[in-house]
């Protein structure tokens, strides 16, 4: 039955293709923007020892969830 659901290999936003996982990581990168300005605003970044690090891994987390989830390939 789910053979029957078109599974596409590409998105089209606004007439453009755009491989599903470059749209992950775009939403990814925006969504670490937004754990960081929450990190910032409370003060929890500074009790981590490398933030680039973390910050890279938490683009990492979003972009492997939202692939999952949100945007099947």
């Amino acid at each position: 039955m789910s053979s029957l659901i078109p599974n596409p290999s590409e998105l089209e936003i606004f007439g453009t293709f755009f491989p599903p996982l470059m749209v992950a990581i775009i939403v990814a990168t925006a969504g670490m923007v937004l754990t960081t300005q929450v990190l910032v605003r409370y003060r929890l970044l500074r009790y981590v020892f490398y933030p680039n690090v973390v910050l890279l891994a938490i683009i990492g987390i979003y972009t492997v969830l939202i692939a999952t989830f949100l945007i099947p390939a």
